[in-house]
């Protein structure tokens, strides 16, 4: 099943070249809008009045939902063809910035109170800087929600398959309204993961390992039963831990 994500490519993942293509399959196709968003909305709850941003924004329909929540949205990502895509979805108001996530985020300590990373931590080989920039602009007890590629399923997908405990990187190419796109994502154990959160300051609350929205089923006969089967994508909550304090 070919698997496409919303975020922030890495150097080799060049989502100007087809991102109108990309954002019409991302809309409706069964992974993203059946199974990845409703996830990621679900683990959000109540974001009435929150102030979420959104790293990895794409064309924005992630944004948009949280939107009509009721959350105060953020919006960023390193593609500027994404970027236009999610303007026109949006509005020309929307607060959107063309941000890579391996750099300082230009906004300050604890502007958010919530975080949501929809598939972009696997193009990232290195954590560390980027969650650690996640956790600044996070108020104290503010949250990531993040969804990365399943780590056994990477595992599987590469052939050989590698060291299950080594960190790797796997490409692959997606062709999409004719163009034909290389891909690079990384994966990492369930503990690198894990690790690095807890490196950068986060607590761990949720990991989850959902199921397609059940109405998908009728939508996509052929796809919902192997969908349901085995995990695709794994989701995390994470809450950035208050900062220590130190004694006079």
């Amino acid at each position: 099943m070919e698997r496409l994500s919303d975020g922030i490519e890495s150097v080799a993942n060049d989502y100007d070249g087809f991102a109108e293509a990309y954002a019409a399959e991302n809309e409706n196709s069964l992974v993203n809008a059946h199974y990845e968003r409703p996830a990621v909305l679900a683990l959000a709850g109540d974001v009435t009045g929150r102030r979420i941003l959104d790293a990895g924004c794409g064309s924005g329909p992630l944004s948009a939902a949280l939107r009509d929540r009721g959350a105060l949205v953020t919006g960023i990502d390193v593609s500027a063809g994404m970027l236009a895509l999610a303007r026109r979805r949006l509005g020309d108001d929307a607060a959107l910035h063309r941000v890579d996530l391996r750099d300082r985020l230009p906004f300050a300590d604890g502007e958010f109170d919530d975080v949501v990373a929809s598939l972009v931590l696997h193009y990232l080989e290195d954590w560390g800087p980027t969650l650690a920039e996640l956790r600044r602009v996070l108020r104290p007890g503010g949250r990531l929600i993040a969804s990365v590629d399943h780590p056994f399923v990477a595992y599987t997908f590469q052939d050989p398959q590698p060291d299950y405990f080594a960190t790797t990187d796997y490409a692959f190419e997606w062709t999409l309204g004719g163009h034909c796109a290389p891909m690079r994502f990384w994966r990492k154990p369930l503990h690198a993961m894990t690790d690095a959160f807890t490196a950068a300051g986060f607590r761990l609350s949720v990991i989850s390992e959902p199921q397609p929205a059940p109405a998908a089923r009728e939508l996509f006969p052929d796809d919902f039963d192997d969908l349901s089967r085995r995990p695709t994508f794994l989701f995390f909550v994470v809450e950035a831990a208050p900062s220590p304090v130190c004694p006079d």
